[in-house]
């Protein structure tokens, strides 16, 4: 038996590509209800990870200012001067 790998996280981009082919699939409503209700199950979970995925970027998120020397100082996003 071989070890299995671990899957690598997919991307913002691609959780989103398969988010909207999930939207796309239900939206025609021409699948079985058991398939329609895993579709849902997967896309709420996809919902989830981007948006902590979205989360987690607006922490990175800095404005920069200048400081009292002159320098350019990092603020938190939103962060009012």
């Amino acid at each position: 038996m071989s070890p299995r790998k671990k899957e690598e996280p997919k991307s913002f981009e691609e959780n989103m590509a398969r988010l909207e082919e999930i939207v796309s699939q239900l939206e025609r409503g021409d699948g079985a209800l058991a398939d329609s209700l895993a579709l849902f199950e997967e896309g709420t979970k996809l919902a989830g990870v981007c948006t902590t995925m979205l989360d987690e970027a607006e922490q990175k998120v800095v404005k920069l200012q200048k400081g009292p020397d002159g320098a350019p100082v990092e603020l938190p996003f939103g962060e009012e001067e």
